[in-house]
């Protein structure tokens, strides 16, 4: 389903040049690969947003549409025809589809933001890489997942065109995109990756294929630290939000964090990195907590469930 007409360009797989990677197709419509198809669609990328069936697509869309609105209104605060034609604008730049293969072929750009599953990713690339043009980059939005594990199945060629492109949520609200180079990613993919990050108004930051990247290897101990902190009954999980959004200027404390990023989400990456992270695994940084898992096992996962840390 097309939300409107795009315009018409020749393409063939083996023509793609740098200016084509303003043909986006981003892979899963939830919150992250819709924010990821909004940004891009803002800057007038030509985006095909691709799910499995149309009921996610229409949610995807509608995520969009929420989201612009809000933009819109902040932009153009007195003048509503001018706030229309914004939202209009920007999804007259996008088309929905279920079909991955073709939404693929003439892209310079594939994003996959799917469920955090190693074998799911893999099972898009080997399908997707094969229908993509021979010099498209392929990009995973992985937050916790090694970029060279999820490229591993691909052929010599397609890991040299295979980076991380780690958005962080709510995409059109931050800034900051990790872009994650593997041994074997070729100079020119990264290049291009960051020159498309600068593209869409974001502030790219390159590191190497490492558990966590920059930000989460960072932010999980310091989280899990925090919840040590409570067990022990050192301070309150208030006290000790307050401590760290008036003393070191953090705009929210660590359980507030924890609650908005989701508790089984925390775990199920602590847990990996524990068991089998490179160069984490027995790490006592990532060691989960009887705390963390009572909350996960009761289903008390944050903001996502009504209940977390905090009542929401």
């Amino acid at each position: 389903m097309k939300i409107s007409s795009l315009r018409k360009h020749a393409f063939t797989s083996s023509a793609i040049t740098q200016s084509d990677i303003r043909r986006v197709t981003v892979i899963g419509s939830g919150q992250m690969g819709s924010g990821i198809a909004q940004v891009a669609a803002m800057k007038q990328h030509e985006v095909t947003l691709v799910d499995v069936n149309q009921e996610a697509l229409e949610r995807g869309k509608g995520y969009m549409s929420k989201s612009l609105k809000r933009v819109a209104k902040k932009k153009f605060p007195e003048d509503a025809k001018a706030q229309n034609q914004f939202v209009e604008k920007a999804l007259g730049h996008v088309t929905l589809s279920t079909n991955a293969s073709k939404s693929v072929s003439n892209a310079g750009l594939v994003v996959e933001a799917v469920v955090e599953n190693l074998k799911a990713k893999q099972n898009i690339f080997v399908k997707l890489a094969m229908e993509a043009p021979d010099n498209a980059i392929l990009a995973s939005n992985t937050s916790s997942l090694p970029i060279a594990k999820i490229a591993a199945p691909l052929t010599l060629s397609q890991r040299k065109r295979f980076i991380g492109l780690h958005f962080f949520n709510p995409v059109p609200q931050m800034k900051l995109v990790e872009v994650v180079r593997s041994d074997e990613v070729d100079q020119k993919t990264v290049d291009d990756a960051v020159a498309f990050v600068k593209s869409i108004g974001k502030t790219p930051a390159v590191c190497k294929d490492t558990p966590g990247f920059i930000v989460n290897r960072l932010l999980l101990p310091y989280m899990m630290e925090s919840i040590r902190l409570l067990e022990s009954g050192v301070a309150s999980a208030r006290d000790i939000d307050t401590a760290m959004k008036l003393g070191a200027g953090y705009p929210m404390g660590p359980f507030e964090l924890c609650d908005y990023v989701g508790l089984d989400t925390i775990k199920f990456i602590v847990d990996g990195w524990y068991k089998e992270g490179a160069g984490l695994k027995g790490n006592k940084l990532f060691e989960s907590s009887k705390k963390l898992d009572e909350l996960v096992q009761a289903g008390s996962l944050g903001v996502k469930s009504g209940k977390g840390f905090y009542d929401y």
